[in-house]
């Protein structure tokens, strides 16, 4: 279960980053400071903080919300994933003009960290967290992810980005939340309690 866990949250993730501002971000960061190893530095710090965090809240509702609400607001979360993986993101330049003191990686980090509060991995890190019951291989998963979508943004920029056609990568990444969605809804997983 651990397994498919971290597979299912790194595949998951690295699909619903692609296009999505936190990538978008690198891109902006990575043109502006032009110092690559900072920066995935500070990707990191920041992924693996908040998504311990979303670790964290997915597996305290999973211990104290009853089964059957968590069945239902688990498969209704995983179809709202689904349609706001159909949304395209944008990022503010303001995102990325935190103040020079705090260096490369310190504004690598901030803008990180307050891009993805309430962004569409970290809510699916809590559902996901939710869904297998393995919040340690969740949140690796789902940094893995993030990282294997981020990462290579800082190192090769917009090229790659032009050349990837986003909107398949969203619908295939919407298909697997649906997919996620309906089979909680239809009763996958209630041998594990939910």
């Amino acid at each position: 279960m651990a397994w498919e866990a971290l597979a299912v949250s790194t595949g998951v993730v690295a699909l619903a980053e692609m296009g999505d501002k936190t990538q978008l971000l690198a891109l902006l960061l990575a043109a502006r400071f032009r110092r690559p190893l900072p920066i995935v530095a500070g990707i990191v710090v920041a992924t693996v903080l908040n998504h311990a965090l979303a670790g964290a809240v997915g597996a305290w509702l999973a211990a104290h919300v009853s089964p059957a609400w968590l069945r239902w607001g688990l498969g209704l979360s995983f179809l709202a994933m689904a349609a706001w993986m159909l949304i395209p993101d944008k990022v503010d330049e303001d995102d990325v003009r935190i103040a020079p003191r705090w260096g490369v990686f310190g504004a690598t980090a901030l803008a990180f960290f307050l891009a993805e509060m309430a962004d569409k991995t970290q809510i699916a890190t809590v559902a996901l967290t939710v869904h297998y019951a393995a919040p340690l291989a969740v949140v690796a998963g789902t940094t893995l992810g993030m990282l294997l979508a981020d990462v290579p943004a800082v190192f090769v920029g917009d090229r790659l980005a032009r050349r990837v056609p986003m909107r398949l990568v969203h619908g295939v990444a919407a298909a697997i939340f649906a997919l996620l969605g309906l089979a909680t809804l239809l009763g996958a997983g209630v041998s594990l309690g939910f």
